[in-house]
């Protein structure tokens, strides 16, 4: 072999040594870089869907108060479209059972009082459904969940409740103006007749401190951002 050859030989080896080098550097970087992203997106899909509180039973009461809503079909009957519901054939439990699914939702739910036969917020009421529609932490749905207490007649309570929801959700709208709040606010009324909370939901975030007995905590309504993956 003559010098010329040997110095091509050597000049090869010399430019593939540093490519090589480079490609095997690129494919490492693409399997850490591609491990990164399947692991975030791990993440992100758990945070959503396994959140402790997110049972089958209360994604089954999310489905089923979201679609009666409108909130599954683009909004189109979201919000303040959104009709009185008969809430036993909504939840199919009894109430006892519906009130005991929302209860891992103690540090993220707020309820908001009401005075008698009244559904007006007072001043502290609109900055506690302020504060929580600010807490939104990515979740899709935003519940209200309004109640009497059996004082006075069945008929009027169940009114008295759909007034207090709807006053949730005009606050909201007078306050955000915000174009998704179709798609996201999901309202329950419930009256006096069904899943009546009883004291030990006086220890949540309430928007009046001090005596709380059965009747103040159901002339309420329970306000929370739910994220569970349904």
């Amino acid at each position: 072999m003559n010098d010329t050859s040997r110095r091509w030989i050597l000049l090869v080896a010399a430019l593939a040594i540093p490519v090589g080098l480079v490609v095997s550097w690129a494919r490492s970087a693409q399997a850490r870089l591609d491990a990164t992203q399947g692991a975030a997106r791990e993440v992100a899909t758990a945070s959503v869907s396994n959140d402790a509180y997110c049972t089958p039973e209360l994604k089954a009461i999310v489905r089923r108060v979201a679609g009666a809503c409108g909130l599954l079909d683009g909004g189109g009957g979201g919000g303040r479209g959104c009709q009185p519901l008969q809430a036993r054939k909504i939840a199919a439990l009894s109430g006892s059972d519906f009130n005991a699914i929302f209860q891992p939702l103690a540090r993220r739910a707020h309820i908001v009082q009401f005075d008698a036969t009244r559904a007006e917020l007072d001043p502290a009421a609109r900055a506690l459904v302020e504060k929580a529609w600010s807490d939104q932490r990515g979740a899709s749905f935003f519940f209200v969940v309004s109640r009497a207490s059996p004082d006075g007649d069945e008929q009027y309570n169940e009114a008295l409740s759909r007034d207090r929801a709807k006053a949730v959700l005009d606050h909201l709208d007078a306050t955000f103006h915000d174009e998704d709040l179709r798609k996201q606010v999901g309202l329950l009324w419930l009256g006096e007749e069904f899943a009546q909370l009883p004291t030990e939901f006086c220890s949540w975030e309430r928007s009046r401190s001090g005596t709380c007995t059965r009747s103040d905590i159901n002339r309420s309504a329970f306000i929370a951002w739910i994220d569970c993956a349904i």
